[in-house]
């Protein structure tokens, strides 16, 4: 069965500790239902979170009324919320269920101080190498080979806030220079400040359902782990497991790089997209850099890549992320972007990539292709 979006929401994201879990799913739900249209139920719920406590998927589902019928929740890191709309739409495809929710979620001010502690029982974790310094790793590596330059990697910065002053439901947008971008405070070398998403509080939803009038229709979905990976891997960590369930994607929706129109990617920190758009076929090897530098994936340009903001701008609540891009792009491919429409788009791209576990290449990776209807 043809599957397809009917109806997409999100709450505002942001670092917002006096809203809860509820107050923060209701807001994505009812807006998901009512754009839906039709009965304000569900056959089936998949629920994403990461650091959510037990129990509550089935909680802020109550306080909405969606109560009795199945409800599964699903952690993949920052995948979660993608992964839960992989798994509705499955639902779907196979005839198990008529109509789904997907539903994402996160309370970050609440969970940490400041960033994500590493996690003690994974090895790399333990030893206190947490996400900003694998990423600067792999922009460290990129910089020695003169695969990108610095002023390229505060390009997507600047072009990510730059798209955020269009979203009124983004964290943080602005109008930046790359100076002002590479002179902000350093993180983890050689990422500074305005080269890493914030920490954030949000939700987001998505109603799936057969192919009907007016929705938009969902080409593809992927779903992959990483390989063993480890210094003498060929690749920057995440590249080659994006690389993989792209081409899965691709394949299965039978349709290339060329024929996207309008991407919303895992920019968790600016070397991520970049890694991400070669990873993905977007460019060549040793363009991606350039691309975001020229304007190619801002918008205007040949292949706008986050219009939304992306992680940097929007923000990253963990579970609620990867349904927050898919809902993005339902916005596009319907005309409902306002200042950031992508004029004409038709072809949609959704990657997320989850999280790190020590020897693997990513804990998880999610590639979608939606079509316009």
């Amino acid at each position: 069965m043809t599957v397809a979006v009917h109806g997409v929401g999100t709450s505002h994201f942001g670092r917002q500790p006096g809203l809860d879990l509820v107050d923060l799913a209701f807001a994505a739900v009812d807006e998901a239902l009512r754009n839906a249209g039709g009965p304000r139920t569900v056959d089936a719920v998949w629920v994403g979170t990461v650091f959510a406590p037990a129990g509550v998927a089935q909680r802020v589902l109550r306080a909405m009324g969606l109560t009795g019928m199945p409800v599964l929740t699903v952690e993949n890191a920052c995948a979660s919320g993608t992964t839960a709309f992989a798994e509705a739409h499955e639902a779907v495809r196979t005839g198990r269920y008529g109509r789904v929710l997907a539903l994402g979620i996160e309370q970050m001010s609440t969970a940490f101080e400041g960033a994500i502690t590493p996690e003690p029982t994974d090895p790399e974790g333990r030893s206190g190498l947490a996400l900003p310094a694998l990423y600067a790793m792999a922009a460290t590596r990129w910089l020695h080979e003169g695969r990108v330059t610095p002023a390229q990697l505060a390009a997507v910065s600047v072009k990510n806030h730059a798209h955020a002053l269009h979203n009124p439901r983004a964290q943080y947008s602005g109008s930046f220079t790359a100076e002002e971008v590479l002179g902000s405070r350093m993180i983890s070398d050689p990422l500074t400040l305005l080269q890493c998403c914030p920490t954030s509080d949000g939700a987001a939803a998505a109603v799936l359902g057969p192919l009907r009038p007016g929705a938009v229709r969902v080409r593809s979905v992927a779903l992959r782990s990483g390989r063993p990976w480890n210094h003498r891997s060929e690749n920057v960590w995440g590249h080659d497991v994006v690389r993989a369930t792209g081409a899965e994607a691709f394949e299965a929706a039978g349709l290339g790089p060329a024929d996207v129109d309008v991407a919303e990617m895992h920019d968790a920190f600016t070397i991520g997209e970049l890694v991400t758009t070669e990873a993905l076929g977007l460019t060549g090897p040793g363009e991606s850099g350039k691309a975001a530098e020229s304007g190619r994936t801002a918008l205007g340009g040949e292949q706008p890549v986050n219009p939304s903001g992306g992680l940097l701008s929007r923000g990253h609540p963990l579970g609620a992320t990867g349904l927050a891009q898919v809902a993005e792009i339902v916005w596009q491919l319907r005309g409902e972007a306002g200042g950031r429409q992508v004029p004409g788009a038709r072809i949609g791209l959704v990657e997320t990539m989850g999280g790190g576990v020590s020897v693997l290449d990513g804990n998880a990776c999610v590639v979608t292709v939606l079509e316009a209807p």
